[in-house]
Protein backbone atom coordinates (compact mmCIF):
# COMPACT_ATOMS: atom_id res chain seq x y z
CA UNK A 1 0.00 0.00 0.00
CA UNK A 2 1.17 3.54 -0.78
CA UNK A 3 0.46 5.94 2.06
CA UNK A 4 -0.20 9.67 1.83
CA UNK A 5 1.35 10.30 5.26
CA UNK A 6 3.26 8.05 7.65
CA UNK A 7 3.79 8.91 11.33
CA UNK A 8 6.47 6.63 12.67
CA UNK A 9 7.77 5.64 16.10
CA UNK A 10 5.33 7.73 18.18
CA UNK A 11 3.62 6.70 21.43
CA UNK A 12 0.10 6.24 20.02
CA UNK A 13 -3.09 6.81 22.00
CA UNK A 14 -6.29 5.83 20.19
CA UNK A 15 -8.74 8.04 22.16
CA UNK A 16 -10.62 5.11 23.73
CA UNK A 17 -8.71 5.20 27.00
CA UNK A 18 -6.58 2.21 26.05
CA UNK A 19 -2.91 2.37 27.11
CA UNK A 20 -0.50 3.95 24.67
CA UNK A 21 1.93 1.91 22.57
CA UNK A 22 4.72 2.77 20.15
CA UNK A 23 3.24 2.37 16.69
CA UNK A 24 3.59 3.48 13.08
CA UNK A 25 0.50 5.04 11.48
CA UNK A 26 -0.28 5.08 7.78
CA UNK A 27 -2.85 7.51 6.35
CA UNK A 28 -4.70 7.18 3.05
CA UNK A 29 -7.49 9.45 1.74
CA UNK A 30 -7.94 11.26 5.04
CA UNK A 31 -8.34 8.17 7.22
CA UNK A 32 -6.09 5.91 9.23
CA UNK A 33 -5.25 2.93 7.02
CA UNK A 34 -2.68 1.21 9.24
CA UNK A 35 -1.57 1.08 12.86
CA UNK A 36 1.50 -1.15 12.90
CA UNK A 37 4.04 -2.49 15.37
CA UNK A 38 6.60 -2.60 12.55
CA UNK A 39 7.82 0.07 10.16
CA UNK A 40 5.54 0.77 7.18
CA UNK A 41 6.77 0.86 3.60
CA UNK A 42 7.54 4.53 2.91
CA UNK A 43 7.89 4.10 -0.86
CA UNK A 44 5.92 6.83 -2.63
CA UNK A 45 4.72 8.37 0.65
CA UNK A 46 4.14 12.11 0.31
CA UNK A 47 5.22 12.96 3.87
CA UNK A 48 6.87 11.03 6.68
CA UNK A 49 6.72 12.44 10.21
CA UNK A 50 9.29 11.13 12.67
CA UNK A 51 7.40 11.07 15.98
CA UNK A 52 10.14 9.48 18.09
CA UNK A 53 9.74 10.56 21.71
CA UNK A 54 6.33 12.17 21.12
CA UNK A 55 2.70 11.33 21.78
CA UNK A 56 0.45 10.75 18.77
CA UNK A 57 -3.11 11.46 19.85
CA UNK A 58 -6.47 12.14 18.18
CA UNK A 59 -7.11 15.81 17.51
CA UNK A 60 -8.60 17.55 20.55
CA UNK A 61 -12.34 18.37 20.54
CA UNK A 62 -13.28 21.87 21.80
CA UNK A 63 -16.94 21.76 22.83
CA UNK A 64 -17.47 25.44 23.70
CA UNK A 65 -16.32 28.33 21.49
CA UNK A 66 -17.68 31.55 20.02
CA UNK A 67 -15.94 31.44 16.66
CA UNK A 68 -19.26 32.04 14.83
CA UNK A 69 -18.11 35.43 13.51
CA UNK A 70 -14.38 34.85 13.14
CA UNK A 71 -14.82 31.65 11.12
CA UNK A 72 -16.47 33.66 8.35
CA UNK A 73 -13.41 35.88 7.87
CA UNK A 74 -10.65 33.43 8.78
CA UNK A 75 -11.94 29.86 8.43
CA UNK A 76 -8.53 28.40 9.27
CA UNK A 77 -9.03 29.30 12.98
CA UNK A 78 -5.28 28.99 13.58
CA UNK A 79 -5.27 29.94 17.26
CA UNK A 80 -7.02 26.69 18.15
CA UNK A 81 -5.59 24.55 15.37
CA UNK A 82 -1.98 25.23 16.36
CA UNK A 83 -2.67 23.68 19.78
CA UNK A 84 -3.90 20.37 18.40
CA UNK A 85 -7.62 21.24 18.38
CA UNK A 86 -9.08 19.72 15.22
CA UNK A 87 -12.84 19.78 15.96
CA UNK A 88 -14.55 22.98 17.13
CA UNK A 89 -18.15 23.54 18.28
CA UNK A 90 -19.95 26.74 17.23
CA UNK A 91 -23.22 28.20 18.50
CA UNK A 92 -22.74 28.15 22.29
CA UNK A 93 -24.67 30.10 24.94
CA UNK A 94 -27.83 30.56 22.80
CA UNK A 95 -25.82 32.53 20.19
CA UNK A 96 -25.50 31.54 16.55
CA UNK A 97 -25.69 33.32 13.20
CA UNK A 98 -27.94 30.90 11.34
CA UNK A 99 -31.08 33.07 11.26
CA UNK A 100 -30.43 36.57 12.67
CA UNK A 101 -29.41 39.48 10.47
CA UNK A 102 -26.13 41.35 10.84
CA UNK A 103 -27.31 44.12 13.19
CA UNK A 104 -29.09 41.71 15.52
CA UNK A 105 -25.98 39.51 15.51
CA UNK A 106 -23.96 42.56 16.56
CA UNK A 107 -26.34 43.23 19.44
CA UNK A 108 -26.29 39.60 20.54
CA UNK A 109 -22.56 38.92 20.34
CA UNK A 110 -20.95 42.31 20.92
CA UNK A 111 -21.23 42.87 24.66
CA UNK A 112 -21.86 39.31 25.84
CA UNK A 113 -18.79 37.89 24.13
CA UNK A 114 -16.68 41.08 24.08
CA UNK A 115 -16.29 41.06 20.30
CA UNK A 116 -16.49 44.62 18.91
CA UNK A 117 -20.08 45.05 17.71
CA UNK A 118 -19.25 46.76 14.43
CA UNK A 119 -16.91 43.93 13.46
CA UNK A 120 -19.69 41.44 14.13
CA UNK A 121 -22.06 43.43 11.91
CA UNK A 122 -19.47 43.84 9.16
CA UNK A 123 -18.53 40.15 9.22
CA UNK A 124 -22.10 38.88 8.94
CA UNK A 125 -23.07 41.47 6.30
CA UNK A 126 -20.04 40.62 4.19
CA UNK A 127 -20.40 36.84 4.28
CA UNK A 128 -24.00 35.86 4.96
CA UNK A 129 -25.59 34.19 1.93
CA UNK A 130 -27.75 31.63 3.73
CA UNK A 131 -31.28 31.61 5.11
CA UNK A 132 -31.51 28.14 6.69
CA UNK A 133 -29.40 25.76 8.73
CA UNK A 134 -28.72 23.54 5.72
CA UNK A 135 -27.57 26.54 3.67
CA UNK A 136 -25.44 27.68 6.61
CA UNK A 137 -23.63 24.33 6.59
CA UNK A 138 -23.11 24.64 2.81
CA UNK A 139 -21.73 28.15 3.30
CA UNK A 140 -19.25 26.96 5.91
CA UNK A 141 -18.12 24.09 3.72
CA UNK A 142 -17.55 26.47 0.81
CA UNK A 143 -14.82 28.13 2.89
CA UNK A 144 -11.21 26.90 3.19
CA UNK A 145 -11.81 25.45 6.64
CA UNK A 146 -8.81 24.46 8.72
CA UNK A 147 -10.39 22.41 11.53
CA UNK A 148 -13.63 20.46 11.53
CA UNK A 149 -16.74 22.22 12.81
CA UNK A 150 -19.92 21.13 14.55
CA UNK A 151 -22.76 23.38 15.60
CA UNK A 152 -25.51 24.19 18.04
CA UNK A 153 -28.50 26.24 16.96
CA UNK A 154 -28.79 29.20 19.32
CA UNK A 155 -32.10 29.73 21.12
CA UNK A 156 -31.55 33.50 21.15
CA UNK A 157 -30.85 33.31 17.41
CA UNK A 158 -34.17 31.68 16.50
CA UNK A 159 -36.18 33.64 19.09
CA UNK A 160 -34.86 36.90 17.66
CA UNK A 161 -35.50 35.81 14.08
CA UNK A 162 -39.10 34.81 14.86
CA UNK A 163 -40.17 37.55 17.29
CA UNK A 164 -37.82 40.42 16.50
CA UNK A 165 -35.17 41.45 19.01
CA UNK A 166 -37.35 44.05 20.73
CA UNK A 167 -40.34 41.76 21.35
CA UNK A 168 -38.05 38.84 22.19
CA UNK A 169 -36.51 40.83 25.07
CA UNK A 170 -39.55 42.54 26.57
CA UNK A 171 -40.90 41.47 29.94
CA UNK A 172 -44.44 40.22 29.85
CA UNK A 173 -44.38 39.25 26.17
CA UNK A 174 -44.60 35.54 25.55
CA UNK A 175 -44.08 33.75 22.29
CA UNK A 176 -47.38 32.77 20.67
CA UNK A 177 -48.20 29.21 19.66
CA UNK A 178 -47.44 30.10 16.05
CA UNK A 179 -44.09 31.64 17.00
CA UNK A 180 -43.10 28.61 19.06
CA UNK A 181 -44.12 26.36 16.18
CA UNK A 182 -41.84 28.36 13.89
CA UNK A 183 -38.95 27.93 16.36
CA UNK A 184 -39.67 24.19 16.53
CA UNK A 185 -39.50 24.03 12.74
CA UNK A 186 -36.17 25.91 12.70
CA UNK A 187 -34.74 23.56 15.31
CA UNK A 188 -35.98 20.47 13.47
CA UNK A 189 -34.45 21.73 10.23
CA UNK A 190 -31.11 22.28 12.02
CA UNK A 191 -31.16 18.77 13.48
CA UNK A 192 -31.92 17.41 9.99
CA UNK A 193 -28.82 19.28 8.80
CA UNK A 194 -26.73 17.47 11.42
CA UNK A 195 -26.53 20.04 14.22
CA UNK A 196 -25.59 18.88 17.72
CA UNK A 197 -28.74 20.32 19.27
CA UNK A 198 -29.72 23.69 20.72
CA UNK A 199 -27.91 26.05 23.05
CA UNK A 200 -29.86 28.18 25.47
CA UNK A 201 -28.96 30.59 28.26
CA UNK A 202 -30.69 31.67 31.47
CA UNK A 203 -27.78 33.62 32.97
CA UNK A 204 -28.99 37.12 33.74
CA UNK A 205 -25.76 39.11 33.54
CA UNK A 206 -25.24 38.50 29.83
CA UNK A 207 -26.42 41.79 28.30
CA UNK A 208 -27.24 43.03 24.80
CA UNK A 209 -25.21 45.60 22.91
CA UNK A 210 -26.49 48.29 20.53
CA UNK A 211 -28.97 51.06 21.22
CA UNK A 212 -32.53 49.73 20.84
CA UNK A 213 -32.32 46.91 23.37
CA UNK A 214 -29.08 47.78 25.14
CA UNK A 215 -28.54 46.17 28.55
CA UNK A 216 -31.48 43.80 28.27
CA UNK A 217 -30.64 40.18 28.93
CA UNK A 218 -30.42 37.65 26.11
CA UNK A 219 -33.65 36.65 24.34
CA UNK A 220 -33.50 33.07 25.64
CA UNK A 221 -33.77 34.36 29.22
CA UNK A 222 -37.29 35.62 28.42
CA UNK A 223 -38.56 32.22 27.28
CA UNK A 224 -41.23 30.72 29.51
CA UNK A 225 -41.86 27.11 30.48
CA UNK A 226 -44.14 26.27 27.55
CA UNK A 227 -41.62 27.46 24.98
CA UNK A 228 -38.70 25.70 26.66
CA UNK A 229 -40.68 22.48 27.10
CA UNK A 230 -41.69 22.34 23.43
CA UNK A 231 -38.18 23.01 22.13
CA UNK A 232 -36.73 20.47 24.56
CA UNK A 233 -39.28 17.94 23.32
CA UNK A 234 -37.80 18.25 19.82
CA UNK A 235 -34.35 17.50 21.27
CA UNK A 236 -35.68 14.57 23.31
CA UNK A 237 -37.25 12.94 20.27
CA UNK A 238 -34.01 13.17 18.30
CA UNK A 239 -31.65 12.37 21.20
CA UNK A 240 -29.79 15.64 20.64
CA UNK A 241 -28.13 17.91 23.16
CA UNK A 242 -29.41 20.89 25.13
CA UNK A 243 -26.46 23.08 26.09
CA UNK A 244 -27.53 25.65 28.65
CA UNK A 245 -26.36 28.07 31.29
CA UNK A 246 -28.55 28.32 34.39
CA UNK A 247 -29.43 31.44 36.32
CA UNK A 248 -26.77 31.16 39.03
CA UNK A 249 -28.69 33.56 41.28
CA UNK A 250 -31.51 31.03 41.49
CA UNK A 251 -30.37 27.64 42.85
CA UNK A 252 -33.75 26.17 41.93
CA UNK A 253 -33.09 27.02 38.29
CA UNK A 254 -29.80 25.11 38.43
CA UNK A 255 -31.52 22.06 39.91
CA UNK A 256 -34.44 22.30 37.46
CA UNK A 257 -32.11 22.37 34.46
CA UNK A 258 -30.03 19.51 35.85
CA UNK A 259 -33.01 17.27 36.58
CA UNK A 260 -34.71 18.10 33.26
CA UNK A 261 -32.33 15.52 31.83
CA UNK A 262 -34.44 12.80 33.46
CA UNK A 263 -37.05 11.03 31.39
CA UNK A 264 -39.82 10.48 33.97
CA UNK A 265 -42.34 8.85 31.59
CA UNK A 266 -40.71 10.43 28.52
CA UNK A 267 -37.36 10.25 26.73
CA UNK A 268 -34.48 11.69 28.69
CA UNK A 269 -32.90 14.95 27.57
CA UNK A 270 -29.19 14.93 26.82
CA UNK A 271 -28.04 17.99 28.77
CA UNK A 272 -24.72 19.87 28.97
CA UNK A 273 -24.77 22.62 31.58
CA UNK A 274 -22.44 25.55 32.27
CA UNK A 275 -20.36 25.17 34.25
CA UNK A 276 -18.47 23.20 36.86
CA UNK A 277 -16.03 25.64 38.43
CA UNK A 278 -14.27 26.02 41.75
CA UNK A 279 -15.46 29.59 42.29
CA UNK A 280 -13.44 31.68 44.74
CA UNK A 281 -16.54 33.57 45.82
CA UNK A 282 -18.48 30.35 46.53
CA UNK A 283 -15.94 27.68 47.52
CA UNK A 284 -18.56 25.19 48.68
CA UNK A 285 -20.36 24.95 45.34
CA UNK A 286 -17.77 22.74 43.65
CA UNK A 287 -18.43 20.04 46.23
CA UNK A 288 -21.98 19.51 44.98
CA UNK A 289 -21.29 19.50 41.22
CA UNK A 290 -20.19 15.89 41.03
CA UNK A 291 -22.94 14.56 43.31
CA UNK A 292 -25.64 16.38 41.27
CA UNK A 293 -24.40 14.74 38.07
CA UNK A 294 -24.15 11.33 39.74
CA UNK A 295 -27.69 11.59 41.14
CA UNK A 296 -29.22 12.70 37.85
CA UNK A 297 -27.40 10.07 35.81
CA UNK A 298 -28.07 7.41 38.45
CA UNK A 299 -31.78 8.09 38.08
CA UNK A 300 -31.58 7.60 34.31
CA UNK A 301 -30.59 11.03 33.02
CA UNK A 302 -27.82 11.86 30.58
CA UNK A 303 -26.29 14.94 32.13
CA UNK A 304 -22.85 16.58 31.99
CA UNK A 305 -21.31 19.74 33.39
CA UNK A 306 -18.78 21.64 31.26
CA UNK A 307 -15.51 22.51 32.91
CA UNK A 308 -12.41 24.54 32.07
CA UNK A 309 -9.60 22.32 33.43
CA UNK A 310 -7.21 25.22 34.20
CA UNK A 311 -7.24 28.25 36.52
CA UNK A 312 -9.76 30.79 35.20
CA UNK A 313 -7.53 33.85 34.99
CA UNK A 314 -9.03 36.95 33.40
CA UNK A 315 -7.56 40.26 32.30
CA UNK A 316 -9.29 43.61 31.85
CA UNK A 317 -8.62 46.99 30.29
CA UNK A 318 -10.09 49.48 32.74
CA UNK A 319 -13.62 48.49 33.70
CA UNK A 320 -14.35 46.56 30.50
CA UNK A 321 -14.94 43.07 31.89
CA UNK A 322 -18.07 40.95 31.89
CA UNK A 323 -17.87 40.14 35.63
CA UNK A 324 -19.05 43.69 36.39
CA UNK A 325 -22.36 42.84 34.69
CA UNK A 326 -23.42 40.67 37.63
CA UNK A 327 -24.22 43.56 40.01
CA UNK A 328 -26.15 46.78 39.54
CA UNK A 329 -23.45 49.42 39.76
CA UNK A 330 -21.08 47.52 37.49
CA UNK A 331 -23.78 46.96 34.88
CA UNK A 332 -24.70 50.66 35.06
CA UNK A 333 -21.17 51.61 34.05
CA UNK A 334 -21.04 49.12 31.18
CA UNK A 335 -24.44 50.31 29.97
CA UNK A 336 -22.78 53.60 29.01
CA UNK A 337 -20.81 53.11 25.82
CA UNK A 338 -19.88 56.79 25.47
CA UNK A 339 -16.68 57.47 27.42
CA UNK A 340 -17.51 60.98 28.71
CA UNK A 341 -20.82 59.83 30.17
CA UNK A 342 -19.21 56.76 31.70
CA UNK A 343 -16.42 58.82 33.31
CA UNK A 344 -18.97 61.24 34.72
CA UNK A 345 -20.78 58.29 36.34
CA UNK A 346 -17.57 56.80 37.78
CA UNK A 347 -16.70 60.14 39.38
CA UNK A 348 -20.12 60.59 40.98
CA UNK A 349 -20.08 60.05 44.78
CA UNK A 350 -23.60 58.63 44.91
CA UNK A 351 -22.62 56.08 42.27
CA UNK A 352 -19.48 55.21 44.22
CA UNK A 353 -21.52 54.59 47.36
CA UNK A 354 -23.66 52.13 45.38
CA UNK A 355 -20.53 50.43 43.98
CA UNK A 356 -19.00 50.14 47.47
CA UNK A 357 -22.23 48.63 48.76
CA UNK A 358 -22.28 46.06 45.94
CA UNK A 359 -18.60 45.31 46.51
CA UNK A 360 -18.99 44.84 50.27
CA UNK A 361 -22.02 42.53 49.91
CA UNK A 362 -20.04 39.30 50.16
CA UNK A 363 -22.91 36.83 50.30
CA UNK A 364 -25.18 35.39 47.65
CA UNK A 365 -24.51 33.78 44.27
CA UNK A 366 -21.82 35.48 42.23
CA UNK A 367 -18.90 34.72 39.90
CA UNK A 368 -16.44 37.45 40.93
CA UNK A 369 -14.96 37.28 44.43
CA UNK A 370 -15.13 41.11 44.67
CA UNK A 371 -11.73 41.47 46.28
CA UNK A 372 -9.60 44.23 44.82
CA UNK A 373 -6.68 43.01 46.96
CA UNK A 374 -6.80 39.98 44.64
CA UNK A 375 -6.55 42.00 41.41
CA UNK A 376 -3.09 42.93 40.20
CA UNK A 377 -2.12 45.74 37.84
CA UNK A 378 -0.02 44.45 34.93
CA UNK A 379 0.17 47.53 32.67
CA UNK A 380 -0.24 51.22 33.46
CA UNK A 381 1.20 54.55 32.29
CA UNK A 382 2.29 55.00 35.91
CA UNK A 383 4.92 52.25 36.03
CA UNK A 384 5.18 52.49 39.82
CA UNK A 385 1.76 50.82 40.09
CA UNK A 386 2.58 47.71 38.05
CA UNK A 387 2.59 44.60 40.22
CA UNK A 388 0.41 46.13 42.91
CA UNK A 389 -3.22 45.28 43.70
CA UNK A 390 -5.92 47.94 43.75
CA UNK A 391 -6.35 47.27 47.46
CA UNK A 392 -2.66 47.94 48.04
CA UNK A 393 -2.88 51.16 46.03
CA UNK A 394 -5.79 52.25 48.23
CA UNK A 395 -3.77 51.62 51.39
CA UNK A 396 -0.84 53.59 50.00
CA UNK A 397 -3.13 56.47 49.09
CA UNK A 398 -4.20 57.15 52.64
CA UNK A 399 -6.53 54.23 53.25
CA UNK A 400 -8.85 54.68 50.27
CA UNK A 401 -11.59 52.10 49.92
CA UNK A 402 -10.47 49.57 47.25
CA UNK A 403 -13.42 50.59 45.05
CA UNK A 404 -12.33 54.23 45.11
CA UNK A 405 -8.73 53.27 44.34
CA UNK A 406 -9.93 51.23 41.36
CA UNK A 407 -12.31 53.88 40.02
CA UNK A 408 -9.72 56.64 40.46
CA UNK A 409 -7.24 54.69 38.35
CA UNK A 410 -9.85 53.89 35.69
CA UNK A 411 -10.69 57.60 35.45
CA UNK A 412 -7.02 58.51 35.26
CA UNK A 413 -5.84 55.91 32.77
CA UNK A 414 -8.93 54.40 31.09
CA UNK A 415 -8.24 51.29 29.05
CA UNK A 416 -4.48 51.83 29.38
CA UNK A 417 -4.91 50.38 32.88
CA UNK A 418 -4.63 46.61 32.49
CA UNK A 419 -5.12 44.20 35.38
CA UNK A 420 -5.80 40.55 36.12
CA UNK A 421 -7.38 38.25 38.64
CA UNK A 422 -8.26 34.57 38.95
CA UNK A 423 -11.93 33.99 39.63
CA UNK A 424 -12.12 30.20 39.78
CA UNK A 425 -10.30 26.87 39.44
CA UNK A 426 -7.49 28.15 41.63
CA UNK A 427 -7.12 25.06 43.86
CA UNK A 428 -5.15 22.23 42.18
CA UNK A 429 -6.75 19.55 44.36
CA UNK A 430 -10.20 20.42 43.02
CA UNK A 431 -8.96 20.62 39.44
CA UNK A 432 -7.76 17.04 39.91
CA UNK A 433 -11.11 15.94 41.31
CA UNK A 434 -13.08 17.56 38.48
CA UNK A 435 -10.79 16.04 35.86
CA UNK A 436 -11.72 12.58 37.15
CA UNK A 437 -15.46 13.16 37.60
CA UNK A 438 -17.42 11.26 34.89
CA UNK A 439 -20.31 13.75 35.03
CA UNK A 440 -18.00 16.60 34.02
CA UNK A 441 -16.77 17.26 30.47
CA UNK A 442 -13.51 19.01 29.61
CA UNK A 443 -14.46 22.15 27.71
CA UNK A 444 -15.56 25.78 28.07
CA UNK A 445 -12.54 27.39 26.41
CA UNK A 446 -14.67 30.28 25.06
CA UNK A 447 -12.20 30.46 22.16
CA UNK A 448 -12.94 33.32 19.79
CA UNK A 449 -14.59 35.47 22.47
CA UNK A 450 -13.42 37.84 25.24
CA UNK A 451 -10.45 38.63 23.04
CA UNK A 452 -8.79 41.02 25.50
CA UNK A 453 -9.81 39.11 28.61
CA UNK A 454 -8.55 35.53 28.48
CA UNK A 455 -6.73 32.89 26.45
CA UNK A 456 -7.52 29.21 26.93
CA UNK A 457 -6.86 28.00 23.39
CA UNK A 458 -4.39 25.45 24.74
CA UNK A 459 -6.50 24.20 27.65
CA UNK A 460 -6.24 20.58 26.46
CA UNK A 461 -2.46 20.74 26.52
CA UNK A 462 -2.60 22.25 29.99
CA UNK A 463 -4.67 19.33 31.26
CA UNK A 464 -2.08 16.94 29.83
CA UNK A 465 0.64 18.97 31.57
CA UNK A 466 -1.20 18.76 34.89
CA UNK A 467 -1.51 14.99 34.51
CA UNK A 468 2.14 14.55 33.54
CA UNK A 469 3.44 16.86 36.28
CA UNK A 470 1.52 14.91 38.91
CA UNK A 471 2.83 11.61 37.56
CA UNK A 472 6.43 12.82 37.61
CA UNK A 473 5.97 14.14 41.15
CA UNK A 474 4.82 10.71 42.31
CA UNK A 475 1.25 11.89 42.98
CA UNK A 476 -0.67 10.66 39.92
CA UNK A 477 -4.40 11.31 39.73
CA UNK A 478 -5.13 10.22 36.15
CA UNK A 479 -3.34 8.23 33.46
CA UNK A 480 -2.26 9.89 30.24
CA UNK A 481 -4.55 7.63 28.22
CA UNK A 482 -7.52 8.63 30.38
CA UNK A 483 -6.70 12.33 29.95
CA UNK A 484 -6.44 11.90 26.17
CA UNK A 485 -9.78 10.07 26.16
CA UNK A 486 -11.43 12.89 28.12
CA UNK A 487 -10.25 15.47 25.57
CA UNK A 488 -11.07 13.43 22.47
CA UNK A 489 -13.02 10.17 22.18
CA UNK A 490 -15.23 10.69 25.22
CA UNK A 491 -16.54 13.99 23.86
CA UNK A 492 -16.97 12.77 20.29
CA UNK A 493 -18.91 9.71 21.46
CA UNK A 494 -21.25 11.67 23.74
CA UNK A 495 -22.07 14.25 21.07
CA UNK A 496 -22.34 11.62 18.30
CA UNK A 497 -19.51 12.78 16.03
CA UNK A 498 -17.04 11.02 13.77
CA UNK A 499 -14.00 12.41 15.60
CA UNK A 500 -11.81 11.87 18.61
CA UNK A 501 -10.41 8.42 17.78
CA UNK A 502 -7.31 7.16 16.05
CA UNK A 503 -7.92 3.56 14.95
CA UNK A 504 -7.90 1.94 11.54
CA UNK A 505 -10.82 3.48 9.61
CA UNK A 506 -11.04 6.61 11.78
CA UNK A 507 -10.62 10.15 10.51
CA UNK A 508 -6.95 11.10 10.45
CA UNK A 509 -7.29 14.14 12.73
CA UNK A 510 -4.09 14.02 14.77
CA UNK A 511 -1.89 16.00 17.15
CA UNK A 512 1.77 15.05 17.63
CA UNK A 513 2.84 16.33 21.06
CA UNK A 514 6.28 16.56 22.64
CA UNK A 515 5.68 15.63 26.30
CA UNK A 516 9.00 17.20 27.30
CA UNK A 517 7.60 20.56 26.22
CA UNK A 518 4.47 20.35 28.37
CA UNK A 519 6.13 23.06 30.41
CA UNK A 520 5.65 26.55 31.83
CA UNK A 521 5.26 28.02 28.34
CA UNK A 522 1.68 26.70 28.36
CA UNK A 523 0.72 28.99 31.25
CA UNK A 524 1.86 32.24 29.62
CA UNK A 525 -0.03 34.32 27.10
CA UNK A 526 0.96 36.47 24.16
CA UNK A 527 -0.90 38.93 21.96
CA UNK A 528 -1.59 38.75 18.25
CA UNK A 529 -3.67 40.99 15.96
CA UNK A 530 -6.98 39.77 14.53
CA UNK A 531 -6.90 40.97 10.94
CA UNK A 532 -10.63 40.62 10.36
CA UNK A 533 -11.32 42.71 13.48
CA UNK A 534 -9.33 45.69 12.29
CA UNK A 535 -6.06 44.48 13.81
CA UNK A 536 -7.45 44.27 17.37
CA UNK A 537 -4.76 42.74 19.58
CA UNK A 538 -6.08 39.65 21.31
CA UNK A 539 -4.72 37.35 23.97
CA UNK A 540 -3.40 34.07 22.58
CA UNK A 541 -1.19 31.17 23.65
CA UNK A 542 2.20 30.49 22.11
CA UNK A 543 3.84 27.16 22.93
CA UNK A 544 4.75 26.10 19.44
CA UNK A 545 7.49 23.67 20.46
CA UNK A 546 4.92 21.56 22.33
CA UNK A 547 2.87 20.57 19.28
CA UNK A 548 5.16 19.11 16.64
CA UNK A 549 2.46 18.54 14.05
CA UNK A 550 -1.28 18.90 13.54
CA UNK A 551 -3.10 16.89 10.89
CA UNK A 552 -6.71 17.30 9.74
CA UNK A 553 -8.28 14.75 7.40
CA UNK A 554 -4.84 13.35 6.67
CA UNK A 555 -3.36 16.75 5.69
CA UNK A 556 -0.61 18.33 7.83
CA UNK A 557 -1.76 21.87 8.61
CA UNK A 558 0.77 22.92 11.27
CA UNK A 559 4.41 21.88 11.80
CA UNK A 560 6.21 23.24 14.90
CA UNK A 561 3.85 26.20 15.17
CA UNK A 562 4.10 27.15 11.50
CA UNK A 563 1.07 26.72 9.20
CA UNK A 564 1.71 24.58 6.15
CA UNK A 565 1.20 25.88 2.62
CA UNK A 566 -2.14 24.13 2.25
CA UNK A 567 -3.80 25.93 5.19
CA UNK A 568 -6.21 28.57 3.92
CA UNK A 569 -5.76 27.58 0.29
CA UNK A 570 -8.33 24.78 0.23
CA UNK A 571 -10.89 23.20 2.51
CA UNK A 572 -9.27 20.69 4.85
CA UNK A 573 -11.82 20.39 7.65
CA UNK A 574 -15.55 19.96 7.24
CA UNK A 575 -18.83 20.33 9.11
CA UNK A 576 -19.29 17.13 11.10
CA UNK A 577 -22.89 16.00 11.20
CA UNK A 578 -24.27 14.11 14.17
CA UNK A 579 -24.50 10.32 13.78
CA UNK A 580 -22.85 10.39 10.37
CA UNK A 581 -21.23 7.09 9.40
CA UNK A 582 -17.95 6.83 11.27
CA UNK A 583 -16.12 4.84 8.63
CA UNK A 584 -14.86 1.34 9.37
CA UNK A 585 -13.09 2.00 12.63
CA UNK A 586 -11.86 -1.01 14.55
CA UNK A 587 -10.60 -1.28 18.09
CA UNK A 588 -7.03 -0.25 18.79
CA UNK A 589 -5.97 -3.79 19.59
CA UNK A 590 -7.52 -5.20 16.42
CA UNK A 591 -6.02 -2.43 14.32
CA UNK A 592 -2.56 -3.20 15.60
CA UNK A 593 -2.95 -6.86 14.67
CA UNK A 594 -4.41 -6.13 11.24
CA UNK A 595 -1.64 -3.76 10.27
CA UNK A 596 1.33 -5.46 11.91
Amino acid sequence: MTYDVIIRDGLWFDGTGAPGAVRHLGIVDGRVAAVSETRLDETGCREVIDATGTWVIPGIVDIHTHYDIEVLGDPTLPESLRHGVTTIFLGSCSLSTVHVDAVDAGDLFGRVEAIPRQHVIDGVQRHKNWSSAAEYVEALESLPLGPNLAGFLGHSDIRTAVMGLDRATRKGIRASNAEIARMEAMLTEALDAGFLGMSSQQLLFDKLDGDTCRSRTLPSTFARTRELRRLNAVLRRRDRVLQSGPNIKNPLNILAQSFSSLGLFRKRLKTSLLSAADIKALPVVIRIMGPIARIVNGLGGNFRWQHLPVPFEVYADGIDLVIFEEFGSGAAALHLSEQVARNSLLADEEYRRAFRKDYDAKYGPRVWHRDFFDADIVECPDASLVGKSFGQVGVERGGLHPVDAFLDLVLEHGTRLRWRTTISNHRPEFLRKMAQEPGIQMGFSDAGAHLRNMAFYNMGLRLLKHVRDAERAGTPFMTTEHAVHRLTGELAEWYGLDAGHLRVGDRADIAVIDPERLDASLEAYSESPVEEYGGLSRMVNRNDATVRAVIVAGRPVFRDGVPTAVLGQERIGRFLRVDEAAGTATTGATAAVLAS
